[in-house]
């Protein structure tokens, strides 16, 4: 994984067995999970900072909306029953 430091291309990714996807899906969730509630436009800026490659350019749309996917409040059922007594 260390190669994905320096050289994070898709035929990279791929040698390792990631894909595009998962790889994207994972990324942006982490990256939901440190600093939840960016902007679009920081979102798209942090996709670009990881991943410099002109070949994962397709998949900033897929990383943004992973990213709000991630970054949602979770509704929790016990909240929803209470509010509702």
């Amino acid at each position: 994984m260390d190669s994905l430091a320096t050289e994070n291309w898709p035929e990279t990714c791929s040698s390792l067995g990631l894909d595009c996807g998962s790889c994207v899906r994972k990324a942006a969730s982490s990256v939901a999970s440190i600093c939840g509630g960016l902007e679009p436009h920081g979102v798209r800026q942090i996709f670009f900072q990881l991943y410099s490659s002109e070949g994962c350019r397709p998949m900033a749309q897929a990383f943004e909306l992973a990213y709000e996917e991630a970054a949602a409040p979770i509704g929790l059922p016990a909240l929803a029953t209470a509010a509702a007594a």
